[in-house]
């Protein structure tokens, strides 16, 4: 039973001494207070209240093809030219342009994503067609706002 108490003991003061150390680190406390600020894991925007938004962002897109129900309500469409946004509203039209041929297309906001770190938006299989990412798969692109 001593035993057991002087391996709790040492443990909880373990943990004492490295609370201390990870608290102290400064990289630590910011991503805490970033973490802190953004828990549902949405998009937090820095456009000012009442100005247009012509482009909400750029960087990778994928693509989805696999029959699923969508977040709007019904089922994925691989034939339609719809996408997945993790924070513009469901209805919204963007113009989706690849940055390496500059081929765009206009699809509709109907589904959540996607959920993978470093993409922005998930394309229906035909638009990504449209614009010749599916052979690699992903591809970084320009969104721009088009309206509801």
């Amino acid at each position: 039973m001593r035993s057991i108490l002087l391996s709790t003991s040492l443990l909880f003061m373990l943990q004492t001494v490295l609370l201390q150390i990870v608290v102290a680190d400064p990289a630590t406390a910011a991503s805490r207070k970033i973490n802190k600020a953004n828990r549902n894991g949405a998009a937090r925007s820095t456009r000012k209240p009442g100005s247009r938004a012509s482009a909400p962002g750029s960087g990778i897109a994928s693509f989805y093809w696999q029959p699923q129900k969508v977040s709007a309500g019904g089922t994925f469409d691989p034939h339609a030219m719809t996408a997945a946004h993790r924070t513009l509203p469901f209805g919204t039209r963007v113009r989706v342009t690849h940055a390496g041929n500059g081929r765009s297309v206009d699809v509709k906001i109907n589904d959540r994503g996607p959920f993978t770190g470093g993409r922005i938006i998930d394309l229906s299989k035909a638009a990504a067609e449209l614009i010749g990412m599916t052979a690699q798969g992903i591809a970084r692109v320009k969104i721009t706002v088009l309206g509801q």
